[in-house]
């Protein structure tokens, strides 16, 4: 991301991310013998790798093979028992001492046990009259069918090599009532060059970027009246979902959604990496409504710094950042991000003793920009104060440190540091963002 982190209102703030590796190919351990009844891939190990793995290692998946058949698991079967016995694979980042995800996606004891047995047995197939009814997976899509999908109009070139400056497309939705949004995905058509993608909503009153281009891919340089340069860096827009490589869709409750009014656009926010090959892209949302009008509406707000500056050369610099909830909220979800010097990152509640609870601590991994979702969402009180903690790595210690000998500042692009901490909060359904950062007198 950049300094171009589009800026939300009262201490919160916006911007996002990066690509994406998957199994290398490691020795599997030698360290169990077969038992009286070795595990077979049908009927053992499929349904793990369905449960766990096929989200992304399937044909349209983002990993670089798919684990669907017998034959793609025997010939990946070493590397699959390294990876998972190592908890490399599935990614999941966050320290099990604090809370409780429903997205985790990690593998028990058991599992990786007979991952591991299975392919210390010779990975034998067993009979396929047990295998699990195959999972349904439509085209690129992690969520179930959209009921619309709205495109970017054109696609964006994506050179060669070089900055690529953030990248914006106006859609309208020719949405003629308001719309409850419960489930949306992005989907990428080149996802090896998008760092991040913020799906803005627009709704028909709202004065931002009216004078850019609607349907053609425009960036700040390149539009003309600095009040539309300055619009293309700040925003008090609702987001209708942020993506990075590894985040995950959102999906929630019946009694839950976003709200698009009638009339309003999209607003795609695009970051794009290059990587030695020219490219284009032509990202996708995909929306699932809910059936009726929800209780709660879906905000996701932000907490970000973007004033900090890590001096060369240290291995453990941090960053940190509060603010208070100005009206009562049900805490939902977090989307960290920081960059290539990024560490950990941590979320925590400051209690008016000064006491802290950790929500979440995240040992950082670049390349997998997860999302982390409470098993159970966490009822908050207006006056809350939250705190986000970011800890960055500019030495040379560092392997995907761009420069160890530069002092680092905010900036869009991956040489440069982000400290954000998105989050998703419930609240009641006639309460926009606006009126949640109206703060009631004490």
């Amino acid at each position: 991301m950049t300094r171009r982190v589009l800026r939300t209102a009262a201490a919160f703030s916006v911007n996002t991310l990066a690509a994406a590796v998957l199994f290398c190919g490691t020795p599997v351990s030698r360290s169990q013998s077969a038992g009286k009844s070795d595990p077979t891939f049908y009927a053992d190990i499929l349904p793990i790798l369905q449960d766990h793995c096929q989200i992304c290692h399937r044909a349209s998946g983002i990993a670089p093979m798919p684990l669907q058949t017998y034959a793609q698991g025997r010939q990946w079967a070493k590397a699959i028992a390294g990876e998972t016995e190592s908890r490399r694979m599935p990614p999941w980042f966050a320290d099990s001492r604090f809370g409780h995800f429903s997205n985790d996606p990690s593998l028990t004891g058991q599992q990786i046990e007979t991952l591991v047995s299975w392919v210390n047995a010779g990975a034998p197939a067993g009979d396929p009259r047990d295998a699990p009814s195959p999972r349904k997976w439509d085209e690129g899509w992690n969520i179930p069918r959209p009921d619309r999908v709205i495109s970017m109009t054109r696609p964006v070139s994506i050179p060669a090599r070089g900055d690529v400056e953030y990248t914006y497309e106006i859609v309208p939705t020719g949405f003629t009532q308001d719309t409850w949004v419960r489930t949306s995905q992005v989907l990428p058509s080149s996802p090896g060059h998008v760092h991040h993608a913020v799906i803005y909503i627009r709704p028909p009153e709202s004065k931002w970027l009216r004078r850019a281009p609607v349907g053609v891919p425009f960036t700040a340089s390149s539009l003309k009246d600095p009040q539309d340069r300055h619009d293309a860096e700040w925003t008090d827009s609702d987001i209708l979902l942020v993506y990075a490589p590894g985040s995950s869709p959102d999906q929630w409750p019946d009694s839950m959604g976003k709200l698009v009014p009638a009339g309003s656009d999209l607003v795609y926010q695009m970051h794009y990496t290059t990587d030695g090959k020219a490219a284009s892209d032509r990202s996708a949302i995909g929306l699932i409504f809910n059936g009726h009008p929800p209780a709660q509406r879906v905000l996701t707000l932000q907490l970000t710094n973007d004033r900090f500056v890590i001096p060369p050369g240290l291995d453990d610099f941090r960053v940190e950042v509060h603010g208070t909830l100005p009206n009562d909220c049900t805490l939902l979800s977090f989307l960290p991000h920081i960059h290539l010097r990024g560490k950990r990152f941590e979320y925590n509640i400051v209690h008016p003793d000064g006491q802290i609870e950790t929500l979440l601590l995240v040992n950082y991994d670049f390349h997998w920009q997860l999302s982390y979702r409470l098993a159970e969402p966490r009822q908050l009180k207006a006056g809350t104060e939250l705190q986000a903690v970011a800890w960055y790595d500019n030495s040379s210690g560092n392997p995907h440190n761009p420069d160890a000998t530069a002092a680092v500042h905010w900036g869009d692009q991956t040489y440069d540091e982000m400290m954000v901490g998105f989050f998703d909060v419930a609240v009641p359904a006639g309460m926009d963002k606006q009126r949640f950062f109206v703060r009631k007198s004490r």
